[in-house]
Formats: structure tokens, C-alpha cells, sequence
């Protein structure tokens, strides 16, 4: 497998410290509100990814951090934490916010058919391992007490900028509107590793330490909690292109200043879900959910596919006309499934290798998840029986997790009451095997023979405005795609 380094900005082959195990460690949420549709884009790319290596033979270990403290509303160490606004948003206690939207993050990746990770910590469950990281680098020099707060010291580094993506001139802290300037750094890149209550004396969760009764930063957290599970050295890293910097950066500084050597050599950073107005965030308020969607008529798979059909390193516009577009080929798809006739021959795993072959080579392509969905196609067209067509689709659904499979079984179900009413009836409706369409088709000829002429001219007008012809035929209808 290739794939592109943020770090190098260059595709390489994806190599691990033990061979044969992946040790990949994902960004979770701050626990404060829902998490919003783009903030889901990057974990339904990084189940892929995990879901690809695993379907490529590998043992992947992933960790994922749920910060519910220490993660303040600006990214210079000032502002107000997130789960403290949330909780006073809330009139809730910070556990309280932290429990409610931990619970509907996974309940979102449930119907996202993300997987959850194989080990879930939250960050108040390590604050012995932030405190024994910051004791160290105390130690050693790579941090300092200023002002009631430890600090990093950047100045320590001979390269503090791993990604490269960034003007240090317009990362000084005053220059940036609505943040105020720490005056405890020494350096205007320094971060916070402990808070003590000179920062917030009211701050809802606090621990004692060698350096006052205080609560971690968040950038420490994730290095500490990677570091408990993931071991010293990781394999692959894994966020949303926002976290690069300052984020990533300041967990590369504090973590390899610890161990004394290199940590982790791969990142895999996510791309932006825009809108017509720009990226996506809580702050626009353009809050986009996943319930949003379920209210919206959308089944959360779409979005799913929706995210597949482009490439993780690209930013992806969401609209809901393309949310639309997203639907219509995912229904198709589901409905030229569900034809399949599962007991049409045998499999025949001699006849699958070509496109299995095909499958792993857009895998290996830097996860090109769009030239997967198309193996799909190519399994739909390609020359061999019904039976080894549906086993190759349920093969590449490991990794794509559109529940191809099951959706399609439901829709043969829902044909087969169609059908059944439409018998029933003395009524023969002929398409291309979606009970969606037959059912308006059937109903539009009950309303007929009702004499409910305005209702059966409005659904007509609707399977037009869908694409759909339907011409009445003696004893039924034939309805297709225009």
C-alpha cells in the first residue's frame, strides 16, 4: 500500500515498526455538542483506511482519545474549554455533556457503519501518564513553570514545523483577530502542557501535580494516551488537515523530546467538508448532523457514499443537490443489487482474483476510494453468475461498508410485497427492480381506479420529476429511467 505522508508530502510505501502489526492511533472528538457532518468525513475515510489494512492482512491496533477537558476555544492556549461552554450551555455538569456526546458520537458512527476503535480512552482516564510525560520533560529542559502554568519550550527544537504547511510570521499569536497574547511563553509557538488554577479558577475538573492543582492541555493528552496503548512507537496517525498545526505539531515536539527518538512516521490527514460559504464548522453555525440528514429523508449511508465518491486530500463541497445526486446512484446501485439472484450458480473463487486484484490496487492508490466504488460497477458488468457476483460485492464491502448486501435484501423483500400487492390486484407493473418505483406506480393505479385523478396526476409528476417514465400498458404499467 502507498500512501501520501503529510509529513514527507510525498506517497511512499506504507511500512510499520512490527511487521505485519499496525499501531494507528485516530483524533476523537471533544465531547462538547453533535459532532457535524464534516467532522465525520474524516472518521468515515480513517474506517476505511483501518477496514483497507485490515482487508490487506494486517493486525491493526487503533486508539482513539475522547477529550472531554482541556481543549480551549482557541488553539493559543486561551479562551474558554469546550466542555465547560458546553456544560453552561447545558446547565449539565461536565461529565454529564461529556457522557451525553460521547454516546451520540457513536451512535452517529453506528449508522455511519464505522467501526468502533479498538481501544476508547478518555482523557480524564490518564492523567498519571500526562503527569509522568511533563515531569520528564521538566527534567530535561524541554519545559518550563511560568506564570502558574507549565509550558513547552519550541525553542529546544532544531525543527518545530514537521508539516511545513505554515508562514511562521503569520502564526505569531497577537496577530490573529480575537486572540490574546500569552505573555508567560517564552516563544510565541510554546503550548501549554498543565493548567493551574492562575488560569481558570473555576475550571469544573482539576488534578494535583508537582506543579499546583490544575487540569492537562489537550496536546499532551493524545501523546499519553497513544503512548499507553499504541506503545513508544507508532505507526500511522491519523486526523483532520485542521489538527496539522498546531495539533500534530505539538504532539511530534512533546512526544519525541520524551521518548528521545523518532515517533511516528506516517500522518494521514482528511481534507475539509466545505460549503458553498466555506469549510464547515460549529462556530458558522452551519450544523450539519447526521439526525439532520435522517430528518432530511437521507439514509446517514448515503453520506457515506457521498464521502467515498472523492478523494480524502481533496476538499469535498457538500450541497444538498450533490447529497441528492449521491442518492440517486446509491439507490441505483442498491436496486441493480438487488436483480441478483442469489441462488443463479455457485461461487466461483477461481473467476474473482481479477477483480479482487483490481479492488487492492485503488486501495494501495492512496486509499482511492473513488476507483474502488467503481470495481463495483465492474463486478456488476463482468462476465460470471449471479452468485460469485454478490460474494465479490460482500468481499469489497469489508472495506467500503455501504451495506450493499442487506440493503439489497431489504429492497428484494420490499419488491416482493410490491409484486405481491400488484398480483393481488390484477395489476402487472414491469421496471428495473426497485419496489420504490413500483410502489408509486401501484399507488398512482389505486388512485386512478378511485377516480382520485388529481393524486394520481401528482405522483406521476413526482416519478417525472425523479426521471421516471411510466406508460400504462393493457392489464399493468412499464416504467424506466429517461
Amino acid at each position: 500500500m502507498y500512501l501520501y505522508n503529510s509529513a514527507t508530502h510525498k506517497k511512499a510505501e506504507f511500512q510499520t515498526h512490527t511487521p505485519g502489526r499496525v499501531e494507528m492511533y485516530t483524533c476523537g472528538p471533544t465531547v462538547y455538542h453533535f459532532a457535524h457532518i464534516g467532522n465525520l468525513r474524516s472518521y468515515i475515510m480513517e474506517d476505511v483506511l483501518e477496514k483497507a489494512l485490515r482487508y490487506e492482512g494486517y493486525n491493526v491496533n487503533r486508539v482513539m482519545n475522547i477529550t472531554d477537558v482541556g481543549h480551549l476555544s482557541s488553539d493559543a492556549d486561551t479562551g474558554e474549554d469546550k466542555m465547560v461552554k458546553g456544560a453552561k450551555r447545558e446547565h449539565k455538569t461536565v461529565m454529564e455533556i461529556a457522557q451525553y456526546y460521547t454516546d451520540a458520537f457513536f451512535a452517529d458512527c453506528k449508522k455511519l457503519n464505522i467501526k468502533r476503535p479498538d481501544v476508547v480512552q478518555p482523557a480524564t482516564g490518564c492523567i498519571d501518564e500526562y503527569i509522568k510525560i511533563i515531569a520528564k520533560l521538566m527534567d530535561t529542559g524541554y519545559a518550563y513553570f511560568a506564570g502558574g502554568n507549565v509550558y513547552f519550550d519550541t525553542s529546544r527544537l532544531d525543527h518545530y514545523y514537521v508539516f511545513n504547511d505554515h508562514d511562521e510570521d503569520d502564526l505569531a499569536v497577537g496577530v490573529r483577530e480575537g486572540v490574546e497574547e500569552d505573555t508567560n511563553k517564552r516563544n510565541k509557538n510554546d503550548f501549554v502542557l498543565w493548567f493551574t488554577k492562575s488560569k481558570f479558577e473555576n475550571q469544573a475538573l482539576k488534578w494535583d501535580s508537582p506543579w499546583g492543582i490544575g487540569y492537562p492541555g489537550w496536546h499532551i493528552e493524545c501523546s499519553g494516551i497513544s503512548m499507553k496503548y499504541n506503545g513508544e512507537y507508532l505507526d500511522l496517525h491519523c486526523g483532520g488537515v485542521d489538527n496539522a498545526f498546531p495539533h500534530h505539531t505539538n504532539e511530534i515536539a512533546q512526544s519525541e523530546s520524551y521518548l528521545g527518538h523518532a515517533w511516528c512516521p506516517q500522518w494521514f490527514h482528511v481534507h475539509h467538508l466545505n460549503t458553498s460559504t466555506g469549510k464547515m464548522s460549529k462556530s458558522k453555525g452551519e450544523f450539519l448532523t447526521v439526525s439532520l440528514l435522517e430528518e432530511k429523508g437521507y439514509d446517514p449511508l448515503i453520506y457515506r457514499f457521498f464521502c467515498l465518491q472523492s478523494h480524502y486530500r481533496k476538499a469535498l463541497v457538500f450541497t444538498w443537490e450533490n447529497l441528492d445526486n449521491a442518492k440517486i446512484a446509491y439507490d441505483k446501485l442498491i436496486a441493480r443489487i438487488a436483480a441478483l439472484n442469489p441462488e443463479n450458480g455457485s461461487v466461483d473463487e477461481a473467476s474473482m482474483s481479477v477483480l479482487k486484484e483490481k479492488f487492492q490496487k485503488a486501495l494501495d492508490a492512496d486509499l482511492n476510494t473513488s476507483l474502488a466504488i467503481t470495481t463495483l460497477y465492474d463486478v456488476l458488468k463482468a462476465d460470471m453468475n449471479d452468485a460469485t457476483k454478490l460474494a465479490l460485492l460482500d468481499n469489497f464491502d469489508q472495506v467500503l461498508g455501504l451495506a450493499l448486501l442487506s440493503h439489497a435484501e431489504a429492497k428484494r423483500k420490499e419488491a416482493a410485497k410490491t409484486t405481491s400487492a400488484s398480483t393481488a390486484s390484477g395489476y402487472q407493473i414491469t421496471g428495473e427492480g426497485d419496489p420504490e418505483i413500483d410502489a408509486l406506480v401501484l399507488k398512482r393505479y389505486e388512485a386512478k381506479k378511485a377516480k382520485n385523478f388529481a393524486e394520481a396526476d401528482k405522483i406521476r409528476d413526482d416519478l417525472k420529476a425523479q426521471g421516471i417514465e411510466v406508460a400504462d400498458v393493457r392489464g399493468g404499467a412499464v416504467w424506466k429511467r429517461i
